[in-house]
């Protein structure tokens, strides 16, 4: 079997791997191989080919990773708007129920409705917003 031929199973081998790992190392160590397969093809000797599989892994994985790992990593993702009010805790200023109430939160008061609809949230209660539906945010006393 000839060298490149090596080279190019190694260079799949590597790639089908880094699709399970996503690290981004296997796919780099991949296209080294792949490199190295071309210049096996030209017929240069075995350690002229283990001189360009070192130095292309290296490269890739000391230059190009750090930049790939950089544009992969992205902010963790905020809440704005009504979304941020989920999962917030609330004072309750007049009696929920399954159909009305009156909620403060974060210093805004607002019309409320119990989650559960069997359930009456006294006033002076503290609830959890469980989730805004339109003008109204569906709160759940906590325990």
């Amino acid at each position: 079997m000839d060298d490149w031929v090596i080279w190019i199973i190694l260079a799949v081998v590597l790639g089908v791997a880094e699709i399970f790992s996503l690290t981004a190392a296997l796919g780099l160590l991949g296209a080294a191989a792949l490199l190295t397969s071309l210049v096996a093809a030209l017929g240069l000797p075995i350690p002229l080919q283990l001189l360009v599989f070192t130095l292309a892994s290296a490269a890739g994985l000391l230059v190009v990773r750090p930049i790939a790992m950089r544009s992969i990593r992205q902010p963790p993702h905020q809440r704005f708007g009504v979304e941020a009010l989920v999962g917030k805790s609330a004072y309750v200023v007049s009696e929920v129920t399954g159909r009305s109430g009156l909620v403060r939160i974060g210093g805004e008061e607002w019309t409320a409705r119990a989650y559960d609809d069997t359930v009456v949230i006294p006033a002076g209660a503290t609830v959890d917003v469980i989730e805004i539906e339109g003008a109204t945010a569906l709160v759940y006393p906590r325990e």
